[in-house]
């Protein structure tokens, strides 16, 4: 099967799927699958440095969005879940909790 073929039959599924789920994304694509399952290896507890080998990156810091993506994700779920009335809603700051240097974000994650 070429390429080409199996990006149309991914695309036209998804336009299927995103009828009867409206949280398929817009544009579905062979990448997005390699991407969902990298995401779900590490939110299961594989190691970033071992996502990225399978992925073969070049670099890790590459597969640091992967760590990036994950984080945001918690927060706003977090932000979602707690009630409007709660004295914690107060302390959920986004500013508070966004990390944006990389060297920060490999000791957080146990990668140096």
């Amino acid at each position: 099967m070429h390429h080409d073929t199996a990006r149309r039959f991914i695309h036209d599924y998804g336009v299927a799927a995103k009828k009867l789920c409206p949280d398929v994304p817009d544009n579905c694509h062979p990448h997005l699958w390699r991407h969902s399952r990298a995401m779900g290896l590490y939110q299961h507890g594989m190691d970033l440095t071992l996502v990225s080998q399978w992925l073969g990156h070049a670099k890790l810091e590459t597969t640091l969005i992967y760590a990036k993506a994950d984080t945001e994700k918690k927060r706003v779920a977090i932000e979602r879940a707690t009630d409007p009335n709660s004295p914690l809603k107060e302390h959920l700051n986004a500013e508070r909790y966004t990390v944006t240097d990389d060297e920060i974000l490999k000791r957080l994650y146990g990668l140096r």
